[in-house]
């Protein structure tokens, strides 16, 4: 490869197209410390693969919002098991949650985004950022930033502690106890909302992006009127700006598995878990039934995002991925990382995907530009089979 990175790995017959686009991608890309690349179709794995000095196939590293994607994989199993209802108020649960106009707020227009409830006045520290349970506290008697159930924006670094408060108020238990007991252990899953400091040596820390003087300068002149909902989302408007780098990376984060962006994983890890929820997997029933997945994976926030530039954006915690890949069935639900990393289930192909990466996209954005042409190649295998 022309930046130096050989692809390593294994495609299943058919797939090699996959290789070869993933070859292409990383060639292009410039300081590219690596990358990885997983797959599955009906459970069968068919993808895995991975490039970059120092990466291997079950190197770790921090996965941003695609953690969001396990979180609410534990509230749909939750509403499915009829553990939680989707109509009932949020303050049925967590009767904290109803101060300051908050109390008509079902847990199905929170999961949608639409609470308002974004963050603080002034930010949030380091050490509550990094822990569910802290801020949820905070939150809890917050007024909202708009209305709630009357538009939605991205609840970028605190979905995860609001869903999961009320987890914690039906069950007794977080959403990462949930999440290792009913998803990771069974599974062996390497996707952790709570890294094990014995698996630190694993773990390799996300790089910061390294833009072209061309590209920043576009960038910054494409901020020049700020979105002040966006500074509150993602804590910008703490002393100083959370830097996301130097939150994934964070062991407090890491140990915790903050709920909304601190989970740890590689992309075999990842599409494990999205297999694991449409398809038979290692002799067991897939994890959602036909009827949760259509309750979960269908459009609750039309028009436009008020946080980020995003339009017909989210079904119930998860991003619905066949507005953004036309090529993917209407149903496709997963959630992308701010590193560029992306990750989803595709219940008419049977297809998981998983793509994470090590450097921090530019400009900073879920879901970088060649899972475009990664997820197409995926699927046209997938179709060729």
């Amino acid at each position: 490869m022309s930046n130096g990175v050989s692809v390593r790995g294994t495609v299943a017959e058919g797939f090699e197209g996959v290789r070869e686009e993933f070859s292409a991608v990383l060639a292009e890309e410039l300081h590219q410390p690596g990358a990885q690349l997983a797959a599955y179709l009906h459970g069968r794995q068919v993808v895995d693969l991975w490039a970059g000095d120092g990466l291997a196939g079950d190197s770790l590293t921090g996965v941003f919002s695609v953690t969001k994607g396990a979180a609410h994989l534990v509230v749909a199993l939750l509403v499915q098991d009829g553990v939680l209802d989707l109509d009932r108020e949020v303050s049925h649960y967590w009767p904290e949650f109803a101060a300051e106009g908050k109390g008509a707020l079902t847990l199905r227009e929170l999961l949608a985004h639409r609470s308002g409830v974004i963050g603080v006045e002034g930010g949030f520290s380091p050490e509550e950022l990094a822990d569910d349970r802290l801020l949820a506290e905070r939150l809890a008697g917050r007024r909202p930033y708009w209305e709630p159930g009357t538009a939605y924006g991205y609840h970028g670094l605190v979905i995860g502690a609001l869903t999961g408060e009320v987890v914690r108020r039906a069950t007794g238990r977080s959403i990462q106890e949930w999440f290792e007991q009913r998803i990771r252990a069974p599974y062996g899953l390497d996707f952790y909302l709570g890294l094990p400091e014995a698996l630190e040596p694993r773990y390799l820390d996300v790089q910061p992006a390294l833009p072209t003087p061309e590209q920043l300068a576009e960038f910054e002149a494409s901020r020049a009127t700020p979105n002040a909902l966006r500074t509150v989302a993602f804590n910008l408007n703490a002393t100083p700006p959370t830097d996301l780098v130097e939150f994934a990376n964070s062991r407090a984060v890491r140990a915790l598995g903050q709920a909304s962006a601190g989970g740890v994983a590689n992309a075999r890890g990842v599409a494990a878990m999205y297999a694991a929820a449409i398809s038979e997997l290692d002799g067991r029933a897939p994890l959602l039934r036909p009827e949760t997945i259509a309750e979960f994976a269908h459009l609750h926030t039309k028009g436009p995002d008020l946080v980020v530039t995003a339009q017909d954006h989210f079904g119930l915690g998860f991003e619905m991925q066949g507005v953004r890949y036309p090529f993917l069935g209407p149903d496709a639900f997963g959630h992308a990382g701010a590193s560029g990393s992306q990750a989803f289930a595709d219940p008419r192909s049977g297809v998981a995907y998983a793509y994470t990466r090590r450097r921090f996209a530019f400009p900073p954005s879920g879901g970088s530009p060649e899972n475009d042409r990664l997820a197409a190649a995926v699927l046209r295998a997938a179709d060729g089979r």
